[in-house]
């Protein structure tokens, strides 16, 4: 699928999808997997950043869209499913004798990072797989999360009234998607703006299903104000050589209005914690803490 694909408008982008993933879907067995993936964290800069790597010559993505979400909401499609997603080996080879590195394709899918089975399976069905995280200030990670999800019709409370129903919204569901592989939770998936928020539950979760020398923290605040050397950093993690000929972008973003300080407050203090205990697992301070 060309680079430009995601720029069609979406009437057209939808018939083509449906295309290329039952096409791709009958080529499986000749076509690559992904090397890596971008887990998260959901409003972190992972649309920025994949769309950056994707400027590397010897970086692949999916044919159709950044993010295939099999690992967590379309795991039961199955394999074939999967990687009918990403590129031919043939393809890929011919790429590999012009740029003379072998090429790898990536993945994003911000949902992986907080799916509570999604690094099990992709640490067993990718073997070897390095995986990248994106960390944001979980305060405005969290507020972008909430009118992320407001726009898309996926929440109608205001947001003190959203973070006050959070806890009653999400209980029992981590129990519900381990019970069953087909369960998707709207709310754990669309309504969890403190949870996903607690960055070092999810990291032990990530290194204990792959190892931590797989794992590869991008603080996002750094990436938006030095792209090219969280951009280095990144290529350097995914075994590949320099590229320096990208231009670096924001992605996704959304207009909103100025977080209210009094909540801004209270999640602060939410947060505490939790930073605390990110500083201690990344050992080193986080952009927001600085």
């Amino acid at each position: 699928m060309p680079r430009f694909f995601n720029d069609l408008p979406p009437a057209v982008r939808r018939p083509v999808s449906t295309v290329v993933r039952t096409a791709g879907k009958f080529t499986s067995s000749a076509r690559i997997l992904p090397s890596a993936l971008i887990v998260g964290a959901q409003r972190a800069g992972t649309t920025s950043l994949h769309r950056t790597l994707l400027q590397h010559p010897a970086i692949l993505g999916p044919l159709h869209k950044k993010g295939v979400h099999y690992f967590d909401v379309s795991y039961p499609q199955g394999g074939d499913w999967y990687q009918g997603h990403f590129p031919l080996r043939a393809s890929v080879r011919r790429l590999a004798q012009r740029v003379g590195v072998p090429p790898i394709a990536i993945e994003s899918s911000p949902y992986y990072m907080f799916h509570p089975l999604a690094a099990t399976r992709f640490a067993r069905d990718l073997p070897g797989v390095r995986v990248v995280v994106m960390l944001r200030d979980p305060i405005a990670r969290a507020y972008s999360a909430y009118t992320h999800e407001r726009a898309r019709g996926f929440e109608t409370a205001e947001f003190a009234d959203a973070l006050a129903l959070e806890e009653e919204r999400l209980a029992g569901e981590e129990t519900r998607i381990h019970a069953d592989a087909g369960y998707i939770s709207h709310a754990h998936r669309h309504n969890a703006y403190l949870a996903r928020g607690r960055y070092a539950e999810q990291l032990a979760n990530l290194t204990a299903a792959v190892g931590s020398g797989r794992v590869h923290v991008v603080d996002s605040g750094d990436f938006f104000t030095d792209p090219a050397a969280t951009y280095r950093e990144v290529v350097a993690f995914l075994g590949l050589p320099d590229w320096p000929a990208v231009h670096h972008e924001q992605h996704n973003a959304r207009p909103r209005t100025d977080l209210d300080a009094a909540t801004a407050e209270r999640l602060r203090a939410y947060f505490a914690p939790h930073d605390e205990q990110l500083a201690t697992w990344l050992g080193w301070q986080p952009s927001w803490l600085r």
